[in-house]
């Protein structure tokens, strides 16, 4: 099998509790690929975990600190988890397509809820007065705007999805 990502990186955007992360490792051990989680590198970046950003500064500056990490990353053969909000910096998802393939990791509302329980807790950058629907409503939006490839993960485990997104790169529709 020809590797889809030997010119470039595999970005994976979606929801929180959509499995960016533990997808993303899986697809690069599948791969043989190096893996980068984005929520980590803004946590290093910014020595405080994303929920303190948001409690101390406001989902403004966690989104103007993910943008900055976003365009100073420049790496090439890895799968990248991105920040649930890396989509509404256009900037910065413009630089991540210049060379790699963006998959939305679709899941429903009510999956979005059951996977992630308190999300006052997960650092999601939202505004104060917004609900988790419309907020999934407003993503939504932007996640099918910028993907190359949607794969649902609903009634699939970690596995499926992971196999899902590699047939997704492999089929004659990419």
């Amino acid at each position: 099998m020809v590797n889809p990502t030997d010119t470039g990186n595999l970005v994976l955007i979606g929801m929180p509790g959509s499995g960016k992360s533990t997808v993303g490792v899986l697809l690069a051990k599948r791969l043989g690929l190096g893996f980068i989680d984005t929520d980590l590198l803004i946590q290093e970046e910014a020595g405080r975990t994303l929920q303190a950003i948001v409690d101390q500064d406001g989902y403004i500056a966690l989104r103007r600190i993910e943008e900055q990490v976003l365009l100073k990353l420049d790496v090439r053969h890895k799968v990248i988890s991105t920040g649930g909000s890396a989509v509404y910096s256009e900037r910065a998802m413009e630089h991540l397509k210049s060379n790699g393939t963006v998959v939305f990791l679709d899941i429903p509302l009510e999956l979005v809820i059951e996977r992630i329980g308190d999300h006052s807790m997960r650092g999601i950058s939202r505004r104060p007065d917004q609900s988790l629907e419309a907020l999934f409503e407003e993503r939504f939006e932007l996640y099918s705007r910028y993907a190359d490839v949607t794969v649902k993960g609903e009634g699939l485990n970690q596995d499926q999805v992971c196999e899902a997104v590699v047939e997704s790169l492999v089929s004659p529709q990419y």
